[in-house]
């Protein structure tokens, strides 16, 4: 374990043991209102299989279920865990041994913050702590709950004070520390969409490009039955001025944008193209873009709305 520059202890990521591979399994804890369902929601987004507040006792059984039945379609599995019953830390002890002797790649995460900053974000939901109960308050229970977590904390490989953090640097954090994870998803996800604005611009759209002012093949009478996917269309819309130009700049922005909207944290971003009836340039637009982010090196999917309407 080592300590990076903020002072938090890192685990580096272990996926073998010997020449037999093991299955990744995190476990996101920590003190109530530190983010524990906003990091699970990292993990989600991740391709992880999560499962929130489950008991400790209950962490052996799922992991080996888990890791024996080795889902495809999960990159690994992230269990949320309230470890907040009388005995836990006899129980953690015997649970941390026996998942030690199994083929599971375990990573702790431990979320934590002041007891000033707990109160106030209990103050903001209006929620009361778990442990809050007759004669207890709720600066009382979250003592409670920091000494019965106390156990996991020591064996945590990665410690998170999220005091000064909002949900997007709680996000960002996770996926800087944790980025072997990303890896395997090459990054943000570009969701591609063309569209007619006479039908609606789409809603989920994070980015709109109006394209009315490229060369309209709909007047071409050779080209009109014709959509953006296909050549002698794309060649009129984006052959020539200015749609020539317009495409070259517009991926030297997409070269720009997009890793900044990487580094802040985001999965996916959906970015519209519209034009009249949804079915010439938007498509051809996006068909070009398309190609282009993947040859980058994106995860990019298309969705031609209008198409068979324009």
């Amino acid at each position: 374990m080592e300590s990076d520059k903020q002072g938090l202890a890192v685990a580096s990521p272990v996926r073998q043991t010997g020449e037999e591979s093991c299955y990744p399994v995190i476990i996101v804890t920590g003190l109530s209102g530190a983010g524990k369902s906003t990091a699970l929601n990292v993990f989600e987004d991740l391709g992880f299989f999560c499962v929130d507040g489950l008991p400790v006792s209950l962490a052996p059984t799922i992991m080996e279920l888990f890791s024996r039945e080795n889902p495809k379609n999960f990159r690994g599995l992230a269990l949320g865990m309230d470890l907040r019953q009388s005995d836990f830390a006899r129980e953690w002890v015997g649970v941390r041994d026996k998942i030690s002797q199994n083929r599971i790649c375990l990573q702790i995460i431990y979320l934590e913050s002041g007891c000033g900053i707990l109160v106030r974000r209990y103050a903001e939901t209006r929620r009361p702590h778990p442990l809050e109960g007759e004669g207890i308050g709720l600066e009382q229970a979250l003592e409670k709950e920091k000494h019965l977590l106390e156990p996991l904390r020591n064996d945590a490989h990665l410690v998170l004070d999220t005091s000064d953090f909002s949900i997007h640097d709680l996000r960002r954090v996770l996926k800087e520390k944790w980025e072997y994870l990303d890896q395997a998803f090459a990054g943000i996800r570009v969701h591609l969409i063309s569209f007619g604005f006479k039908y609606g611009m789409p809603s989920e759209a994070d980015m709109v490009q109006d394209l009315r002012f490229l060369p309209n093949p709909f007047f071409e009478p050779e080209l009109k039955s014709m959509s953006g996917k296909d050549s002698a269309v794309s060649d009129y819309v984006l052959g020539q001025h200015p749609g020539a130009a317009y495409l070259e700049k517009y991926k030297d922005f997409l070269g720009f944008i997009l890793p900044l909207f990487q580094k802040e944290g985001r999965y996916r971003l959906t970015m519209a193209f519209g034009c009249t009836g949804g079915r010439h340039r938007s498509v051809a637009v996006v068909e070009n873009v398309a190609a282009f982010l993947k040859n980058t090196g994106y995860l990019v999917s298309v969705e031609h709305r209008h198409c068979q309407l324009g």
